[in-house]
């Protein structure tokens, strides 16, 4: 299958963008290997290689032939090993639930080459229209996601029945979901346990259990990537992110940041910006 860039004017692309996993992140693999959330939904098709995948609260190890569903703010990352390749389809949350996409986050591996095949088709089809000079694209691509969205409910109806989560994944899927709704909050991870009804160290232990991560890395994460956004890709002031994230002060803000990037606010910034400079011919 080919993975070049869709090209096609996207104000006629149906609101379907379908590109492989290098251009998604747009060279920035902590955009990726970062937990986050997006108000958008995605569909990663993994296509070679093998990683490391945490979805809304369950870390999984994932390979080839593995279809990630992420729904808008679902709390996820993926960390790919080297060599290894992806497609990303981004709907946009409104025509995702029109076309009846799976609602719920899922890891889904297709062992079976019929439905690997139905699935690469799908994704061909998308790719071609989005490639097309004929008119009505957007109509067109919305049928291909229709489509692409009964291939995915049949495979999940054809899967076996899961069994029932764990306390500790549940709890840890609900922390995950709190978290994307207040990380730019001033709660740490107390207030959290509280509002969950949990003591702290039982959220820990849970989150440990079902992710690998502490409840605490779990809450730093999704705040570091909301931050080296705000660094990388806004005209706001160093005061202005650290005061929209509740940091308490540009000083703390600034330690943070070092802390787990090993630059500083400012040089992110500048390194960024000077990538994107055109170069001189």
């Amino acid at each position: 299958m080919q993975t070049e860039v869709v090209n096609a004017d996207q104000s006629d692309a149906g609101g379907l963008v379908l590109r492989p996993l290098a251009q998604f992140e747009r060279g920035d693999p902590w955009r990726l290997t970062t937990l986050h959330d997006r108000p958008d939904y995605l569909l990663i098709w993994i296509t070679k290689g093998q990683g490391l995948a945490h979805v809304s609260g369950l870390r999984r190890g994932i390979g080839a032939h593995t279809a990630l569903l992420i729904p808008p703010q679902t709390l996820f990352s993926l960390d790919l090993l080297r060599g290894a390749g992806a497609l990303v389809l981004t709907l946009p949350a409104d025509l995702a639930e029109a076309l009846s996409m799976p609602h719920r986050p899922q890891v889904l591996r297709l062992r079976d080459v019929q439905a690997q095949t139905e699935l690469t088709h799908r994704l061909e089809a998308i790719q071609r229209e989005a490639a097309s000079p004929a008119p009505h694209t957007g109509d067109a691509l919305r049928a291909h996601g229709a489509l692409l969205s009964v291939s995915l409910r049949r495979f999940l109806a054809a899967q076996d029945q899961p069994p029932r989560p764990s306390g500790a994944l549940r709890l840890a899927e609900a922390y995950a979901s709190l978290v994307t709704c207040h990380y730019a909050s001033a709660m740490g991870v107390a207030d959290y346990a509280q509002m969950l009804g949990v003591t702290t160290p039982h959220l820990s232990r849970s989150c440990k259990e079902a992710s690998g991560l502490t409840a605490a890395d779990i809450l730093t994460a999704r705040e570091l990537y909301a931050a080296r956004d705000l660094i990388e890709r806004s005209d706001m002031s160093l005061k202005q992110i650290a005061e929209t994230l509740n940091f308490g002060s540009a000083a703390y803000f600034s330690r943070f940041i070092v802390k787990h990037t090993g630059k500083s606010p400012s040089s992110l910034r500048k390194s960024v910006r000077k990538a994107k400079r055109p170069q001189p011919a």
